[in-house]
């Protein structure tokens, strides 16, 4: 069996986090969503993974090379072109078409081939998955997933018969015209002869091209409902409320890391806490390596400071989150926030540039200049 990761999108739902970081890059834990879904292929013995990348592809193929740190092979398909300016210019086959380019390319495809989004940690039993695909004699086999009705215009769904096999497929329909609130979880195990049937010579999407076409030709496409973990990360709001049940110990298999110094309390290497002066820590609450928290400042879980953090005293951090190298300035607080190096999300999904809030809020950590730091503390004294 095989593998292929869908990574070429640019995230839109998810910025501003995506402004900087492709969408199966954005770290749940401190470590890449997809990195959770490489561990996971390998775990059932599944080594051989493509890739499609291009909206910041160089971030992906930087820290995963060719897998070998996983125990894996990974292969890339860039989707773009190169323009007379010599710009790199991304340009997105669809998640189908990204699918045939390899094919053609290098016949990747020889074999039955299971297709996973790159923005969603899942637990998901693949040998029985693959078992019940087989023994149906399904071409393709959709992994799904009851949704509340309210969240079905959010997904693909499926319409079946009492035999599982699909009839009808509807892309993120109105929740009026939604048939069914069984969503597609972006798990697919597609035979070779699935491939033939997209079109080379334009963009093509699983959901709303493919799968159509396939439940057209009235070719044998199931549907498998399970139960398994699956953590979608669609939007800000979600990324927010996942981090939030991390802490929480909701997500089985998913455990705070560092050390646990106290009841709630986990840090990182060389961790500085100045425990004087009222310093409050409520858990659970994660502090990364190399953060100092000074004397004064109050934390409220669950929150998770990313490492070389520097929260100053005075400052408030409320059931927040703090991407790496975050200094919280004197006497600020922050809540129920997403601070992403210049921006800040709330739960809402509401997102402000720094320079939108009176007093700064927050600054970089990397910026150690002695003399700026002292202007930004008596500033905001």
């Amino acid at each position: 069996m095989k593998a292929m990761i869908l990574a070429a999108g640019k995230g839109t739902r998810v910025r501003p986090l995506t402004y900087d970081l492709p969408k199966p890059m954005i770290p749940i834990l401190g470590k890449p969503v997809m990195a959770y879904l490489v561990e996971h292929l390998a775990r059932y013995g599944i080594t051989e993974i493509m890739v499609n990348v291009s909206y910041l592809h160089e971030k992906i193929e930087e820290y995963f090379g060719e897998g070998h740190q996983f125990g894996v092979q990974i292969g890339y398909s860039f989707e773009g072109y190169t323009n007379n300016e010599g710009e790199v210019v991304p340009e997105p086959l669809g998640s189908a078409g990204g699918i045939k380019k390899i094919q053609e390319f290098g016949g990747f495809f020889d074999d039955t081939t299971i297709v996973l989004c790159g923005d969603a940690i899942i637990d998901l039993d693949i040998k029985s998955a693959l078992f019940e695909h087989r023994r149906k004699g399904a071409l393709a086999s959709v992994i799904t997933r009851e949704v509340p009705w309210d969240k079905v215009p959010s997904y693909g769904v499926v319409v079946t018969d009492a035999d599982g096999r699909i009839r009808a497929f509807q892309e993120k329909p109105s929740q009026e015209e939604a048939l069914s609130n069984f969503a597609s979880t972006g798990i697919y195990i597609f035979e070779p002869e699935v491939i033939d049937l997209i079109p080379s010579d334009r963009p093509f999407d699983i959901g709303s091209e493919l799968f159509p076409l396939l439940a057209e030709k009235g070719l044998p496409f199931y549907a498998q409902q399970r139960k398994f973990n699956w953590i979608d990360i669609g939007s800000v709001k979600d990324y927010w409320e996942v981090l939030q049940s991390v802490l929480l110990g909701e997500v089985e298999n998913m455990k705070v890391p560092g050390i646990q110094v106290d009841e709630g309390l986990w840090v990182g290497l060389n961790t500085s806490i100045d425990w004087s002066g009222g310093t409050r820590i409520e858990g659970p609450v994660y502090i990364g390596s190399g953060a100092k928290v000074d004397a004064g400042a109050c934390i409220i879980g669950p929150t998770w400071i990313g490492h070389g953090s520097h929260i100053c005293s005075g400052a408030e951090v409320v059931r927040s989150v703090l991407f790496e190298y975050t200094r919280v300035l004197p006497d600020v607080t922050l809540e129920e926030l997403i601070v992403f190096k210049d921006y800040s999300v709330d739960r809402a999904g509401e997102m402000k540039h720094v320079s939108e809030y009176e007093t700064g809020e927050w600054a970089n950590a990397r910026d150690r200049r002695r003399r700026r730091r002292q202007e930004e503390e008596l500033l905001y004294k």
